[in-house]
């Protein structure tokens, strides 16, 4: 864990009262056992087993955001963590977000509703229940709440009891119960019936017998929405009105449709010089992503081995591009998977093809178009990747392996891009992740012949566990 993460954490810890560190420690109790929670008393000791459990780490900053939130310690929330009481209301409002259960955000809200004299009464009404030692005049109202669970008096499914003590002097509080009873009861009559889960199995295993199973490989987390910004760097126009590319924009529209509906945040930046290229991803970089599972950057250029160009005929090392988003210089995106799609040649050579015969006209099995036979009229971009920084979670899917060219239809896109838009349409919804998708990909586009000339796409992986893309059953694609 580097140093200046610990220093974040303790510059938050310092401006944490006591009565702040018992909620936050009341608010977390479904991810730490209470006997551990009752023995920290300092903020630094809560961050520290809270790290050891996975729930704040470098680049997921989520949980204590939320925290922060429900203590109502905005101040915090804004000038150390970049966000809002408004983008975090927003925010928890989106099923599955909140850390923080519905019952113990309503317990917690209790507490905080009830005045002095309230929770005097409270006590006094308990006294049947709990030891009164536990019930003195300077015992806050959390600890009360903690003994009523302890003593299982109240419980996520039966807070009959709490409900009976309030109802005699606070029945708004008591129709805070009965809401939440409601609305527990509605959730789960929804979750009665368990929801199937989409496996992919290859075709050549369908059928196989004394298959062997294996313990599942870790996936990386796709919780929230938007998972994460998709970056459209499309080059279409260049100084030299013989370079403009063809065919581009249909693959912008085609990226934007797929990663909309995979629910990132799509943006197309076009026509960009070299030193805006590289301007435009240093400014992602430097974005606040704790709140996002992913990045994703499509660069569509011309190109040389290395570089990439831009509009203005210079170019930018793509190594230097991939840069931006080291562990270092973008930290909220670290432990979190950064994707880069690169549509160039690798160098001006063209694959020799095997006798295969010619297919272009067979454009994307799985089209919903029908292309008419372009193979005399197929383009190329040139741009490559010798390598990228030594840090993990990144994956680079090149159009073509180094020193060989790729291609694009002027009228329908370059080959790679639809082949994989089309691909991620046709296998996302089944549940396959994102190297296997790619794989497909270097399948189809392979086994096409090109000008008379064949295109290997390549995959540089990084990634350290499974990336699925996670699509909400009422979600379509649109046309």
């Amino acid at each position: 864990m580097s140093t200046d993460f610990q220093k974040f954490l303790f510059d938050i810890s310092e401006a944490l009262v006591t009565d702040e560190l018992e909620a936050l420690k009341f608010l977390s109790l479904e991810h730490i056992p209470m006997g551990k929670l009752e023995a920290i008393q300092e903020p630094t000791a809560f961050f520290k087993a809270m790290q050891e459990k996975g729930m704040i780490e470098v680049g997921d900053l989520s949980f204590l955001k939320e925290l922060l939130y429900w203590i109502n310690r905005m101040d915090l929330l804004t000038t150390q963590l970049g966000s809002s009481r408004e983008e975090m209301a927003r925010e928890l409002q989106i099923p599955g977000r909140a850390k923080v259960s519905a019952y113990r955000q309503l317990l917690y809200g209790i507490a905080e509703d009830l005045t002095p004299e309230d929770v005097k009464r409270l006590k006094f009404l308990l006294q049947q229940r709990i030891p009164k030692n536990k019930l003195q005049d300077d015992a806050p109202i959390l600890k009360v709440l903690l003994e009523m669970e302890k003593n299982e008096i109240i419980k996520e499914d039966d807070l009959a009891v709490l409900k009976d003590r309030l109802k005699s002097f606070r029945p708004d509080l008591k129709k805070k119960i009965d809401i939440y009873e409601e609305k527990k009861k509605e959730n789960d009559s929804k979750e009665k019936l368990p929801c199937p889960v989409s496996v992919f199995v290859h075709p050549a295993e369908q059928g196989a017998e004394g298959a062997t199973s294996h313990p599942p490989v870790e996936s990386y987390k796709m919780k929230n929405n938007p998972h994460g910004y998709c970056v459209i760097l499309n080059n279409y126009i260049f100084k030299n009105p013989h370079e403009t590319r063809e065919g581009t924009l249909q693959d912008g529209k085609a990226v934007t449709r797929i990663f909309e509906w995979l629910q990132f945040t799509t943006i197309e930046h076009k026509n960009l010089e070299a030193r805006q290229m590289y301007a435009k991803l240093k400014e992602y970089s430097k974005k606040d992503h704790s709140n996002m599972d992913c990045f994703v950057c499509f660069i569509l250029s011309h190109g040389e081995k290395g570089k990439v160009k831009g509009t203005d005929h210079e170019f930018v090392n793509i190594k230097d591009l991939l840069a931006c988003f080291s562990g270092s210089n973008c930290r909220s995106l670290a432990g979190k998977p950064k994707l880069f799609f690169i549509q160039a040649c690798q160098g001006s050579v063209g694959h020799p093809a095997v006798t295969v015969k010619e297919d272009f006209s067979d454009h994307l099995e799985h089209a919903a178009v029908t292309v008419k036979d372009f193979s005399d009229q197929l383009e190329t971009d040139a741009v490559p990747l010798t390598s990228i920084p030594d840090h993990s979670d990144i994956l680079v899917g090149m159009a073509t392996v180094e020193d060989f060219e790729c291609y694009r239809c002027p009228e329908t896109g370059s080959i790679y891009i639809q082949c994989l838009c089309e691909k991620m349409k046709l296998l996302c919804p089944l549940g396959v992740d994102l190297v296997t998708i790619l794989t497909e990909v270097n399948r189809e586009v392979g086994r096409r012949v090109l000008n008379g000339q064949k295109q290997m796409p390549e995959i540089t992986s990084r990634l350290r566990k499974l990336l699925i893309f996670q699509i909400p059953q009422s979600r379509s694609i649109e046309k």
